[in-house]
């Protein structure tokens, strides 16, 4: 190989991470280090125009939808699977997909950013695409803000 196809493959090589890298800081725009570790987080839209953030729910990292819509906090069964936790009731629930079965259950802990709630309700949801939703059963912890594309979650102290 001469210097001049090094020089040539090096020029695409850079280009070519230089494009990943903007599109996964669009994509994927809340991850763990630019959250922060404080009681109060700001999270910026996603190319989708969802929120979606780096979350520890009983101690094991996901990426969570964060859904106002959302009664309870949802997680896949692939996701219930490596948290090694069971459903304890089949309850009947609703969703964009159309009505479903879910498992009720509970988390030990939910930590976003510097925020940490714990015995979350949360449901076992089969058909769920990705890790899971966070709901307001966690949001109704919170003092949540939309403004100008951003998400403020503050913690409120009772």
């Amino acid at each position: 190989m001469n210097l001049r196809t090094l020089g040539i493959s090096f020029i695409w090589l850079s280009l070519a991470g230089g494009v990943f890298y903007f599109f996964n800081q669009k994509y994927h725009p809340n991850t763990t280090q630019k959250i922060g570790n404080t009681s109060e987080i700001v999270l910026a839209r996603d190319l989708s125009g969802h929120y979606r953030a780096d979350a520890l729910i009983n101690g094991i990292e996901t990426t969570v939808l964060i859904d106002t819509g959302a009664t309870d906090v949802a997680i896949s069964q692939k996701f219930a699977d490596r948290l090694n936790i069971k459903g304890t009731h089949a309850i009947r629930t609703q969703t964009a997909n159309g009505d479903t079965v879910a498992y009720m259950t509970r988390l030990t802990s939910v930590k976003l950013g510097g925020i940490v709630a714990t015995d979350i309700a949360a449901s076992i949801t089969p058909n769920l695409e990705g890790d899971m939703l966070l709901g307001m059963s966690f949001l109704n912890k919170m003092d949540v803000r939309l403004y100008k594309g951003t998400m403020t979650i503050k913690a409120i102290n009772d």
